[in-house]
């Protein structure tokens, strides 16, 4: 008979033009005689109804008889439907505490819930997300809030001509818009700024990847940790216009104790033998662009405490914006106060008062901090994320979802992202019970 997969239309917000699968990946899935495809309507997708009813998908609101549900980003309690099957970024595998109730439904109905975020090699090495996108984005959105916060000081440079992530058409031509900024930075330089900007990325996976690879079609150049304090003194004649500086996990932190040496594991397992060190670097950078995973556990990039002792109304500090791309909320930029949209993406945070307002004006360092930018670039993000979820829809299909989960025949690398079954939750996630206590009160 086949299994029906309905691919729920995002309506979180009205900047989220994503879908999981696009049309030419559901044609060529649907020459499988045991997959059937519906989708519902969008008048805001990126991908028309009408494209995908050229590759021959149904486009109809009523999912009902839908077996399993694909999705993006969260779907409403009030939509989802008992002993279901539903495939989407759930965003409650910290025990975020917004998101327990939408977990508390799902087991109180018996669905399956499958979350991409947890889709891992036996490396646990994630196999699919949109954090290059993210990083894409997020890079732009940053040049573009340090470039009106340098005008706002009363330096105009050749960033000043970057337009958000969302108003060009295309990566390719965000990207070949910076190639034309980054010629005309190459043979007249930064304009009124002397100094060289210096922008420093925490972390080096997925995200830090997209960032760079924005990063790089402007003449920039990279330096070791070793040496931003010894670049943060030259000129731009001496140094370049750009300098881009990379930070691992032992430029972060140390051992608390001086008899031991920095261990990646060691600092995973035991954060708590180390001290966060990353705040000494901090006024040697103009743009820190923040991309890691962090958890409480682990110390913070910047606090709320260095901030009141560095801005005020008789400091300016070199740190003007601070890209928090992974927006974790007080989390490791303790900052990060809220989530802004893409038409107004950063606030400035006033460390004396502890308070914020958009836009770029005023004592204290800007933030970027959206928390959906592959949205702004709804096409491309999209594209990429489905040619990876295309070839995990046949296993989906083929397994029989009413068995128990020992005996649920899925591929390892979708097993372990299998966070509730059957009303229960799956042996790798029953720390969530806590937090699902604790938000019940």
């Amino acid at each position: 008979m086949g299994v029906t997969i309905g691919i729920r239309r995002e309506d979180k917000n009205e900047w989220e033009r994503r879908v999981p699968l696009v049309p030419t990946d559901l044609k060529e899935l649907s020459k499988d005689p045991n997959l059937v495809f519906t989708i519902q309507p969008s008048e805001i997708r990126v991908f028309t109804d009408d494209e995908y009813r050229q590759a021959g998908i149904t486009v109809d609101e009523n999912l009902d008889d839908a077996d399993i549900v694909v999705a993006v980003k969260e779907i409403p309690i009030d939509v989802l439907q008992e002993k279901k099957v539903y495939f989407f970024f759930s965003h409650t595998i910290k025990g975020q505490p917004y998101n327990m109730p939408l977990l508390q439904h799902l087991l109180d109905s018996k669905s399956t819930l499958i979350d991409y975020e947890r889709i891992a090699d036996e490396q646990n090495r994630r196999l699919i997300f949109f954090s290059v996108h993210a990083g894409y984005a997020g890079m732009i959105e940053s040049l573009v809030c340090l470039a009106r916060r340098m005008e706002y000081n009363g330096v105009k440079t050749p960033l000043l001509e970057l337009k958000h992530a969302y108003e060009y058409g295309s990566l390719i031509e965000a990207k070949n818009h910076l190639l034309q900024i980054g010629n005309r930075i190459q043979a007249e330089g930064m304009g009124e700024h002397e100094d060289p900007i210096i922008i420093g990325l925490a972390g080096y996976g997925n995200v830090s990847r997209g960032c760079q690879e924005i990063l790089d079609c402007l003449p920039v150049k990279e330096i070791a940790v070793s040496d931003l304090e010894e670049t943060a003194g030259m000129t731009a004649a001496q140094a370049g216009p750009l300098v881009k500086v990379v930070f691992k996990e032992q430029d972060m932190v140390e051992p608390k104790s001086n008899d031991a040496q920095f261990v990646l594991q060691d600092y995973y397992q035991r954060p708590e033998n180390y001290r966060g060190i990353f705040e000494n670097y901090l006024p040697h950078m103009d743009l820190l662009m923040n991309t890691i995973y962090w958890e409480d556990r682990y110390p913070r990039l910047v606090t709320k405490k260095w901030a009141k002792g560095q801005y005020g109304p008789d400091k300016r500090p070199r740190l003007q914006v601070i890209g928090d791309i992974s927006c974790d909320i007080e989390g490791s930029i303790e900052l990060t106060l809220k989530a802004p949209m893409p038409d107004q993406p950063c606030f400035v945070f006033d460390p004396q008062t502890g308070k914020i307002h958009d836009g770029i004006e005023g004592d204290g360092p800007v933030i970027m901090a959206v928390d959906n930018l592959p949205c702004e670039l709804p096409r491309e993000s999209s594209e990429y994320f489905s040619e990876v979820l295309r070839d995990m829809m046949t296993a989906l299909g083929q397994t029989d979802f009413q068995s128990d989960f020992e005996g649920l025949h899925l591929p390892s690398h979708l097993k372990k992202a299998v966070i509730t079954h059957r009303g229960e939750l799956t042996p790798s996630y029953k720390y969530l019970q806590e937090a699902l206590d604790k938000a019940r009160g």
